[in-house]
């Protein structure tokens, strides 16, 4: 009975565009993460786990972070479904409070967007990043099309570029990746990726 409840729950996320969506995160981050056998991930408003369960055989270890009980408890029954050992999930809100965690990788995927305080989630993350760690965001370009009040319009790479360093980061790789229709807020967008070294 309780399976069904999280496949309702599992449908309602992951809708065939996020799928899509996904698939074409996934394979722009994996060859950021060549060579992380030994390493660590936290993937920072995880959701469901779109991104980062496709993730999991190139790392050592994931850690699935988001702000959504229910995203999380649709994760966990992915997690057991499929049998992967090495992937955990945590119930936080890293613009709330500052859990003791450490990873050699943080990846956060359309997640920035949502976070008012830009400067305040990349300090948090520099902080949560081993030394010589590293930081990879995937989010949308600035797009004047769209407004909401909750969500940042995209980002100018140069301003993220800035809002990095200041954090501390040494160096940061940006581009642009994909573009696709509706795919911001019902709007035509692009995504980037922006990788960051601690």
């Amino acid at each position: 009975m309780e399976n069904n409840v999280f496949e309702e729950m599992a449908k309602r996320y992951d809708t065939e565009e996020r799928i899509k969506l996904a698939k074409v995160i996934v394979k722009e981050v994996k060859p950021q993460l060549q060579g992380a056998q030994d390493k660590s991930l936290i993937d920072y408003g995880s959701g469901t786990g779109l991104v980062s369960l496709e993730l999991f055989d190139l790392v050592e270890s994931i850690l699935l972070v988001d702000s959504s009980k229910q995203m999380l408890d649709v994760t966990e029954v992915k997690i057991a479904k499929r049998g992967i050992s090495n992937a955990k999930v945590l119930y936080a809100d890293l613009t709330k409070e500052t859990p003791d965690l450490k990873a050699d990788i943080v990846l956060m995927s359309l997640v920035l967007l949502h976070i008012p305080e830009t400067n305040k989630i990349l300090q948090e993350l520099f902080n949560i990043l081993n030394k010589g760690g590293k930081l990879i965001i995937i989010d949308f370009d600035k797009n004047d099309q769209i407004s909401h009040p909750k969500v940042h319009n995209g980002f100018l790479h140069e301003e993220l570029r800035r809002l990095l360093s200041e954090v501390g980061f040494t160096s940061t790789e940006m581009k642009t990746f994909y573009h696709g229709q509706g795919i911001f807020m019902r709007q035509d967008a692009s995504m980037f990726i922006s990788s960051s070294i601690k």
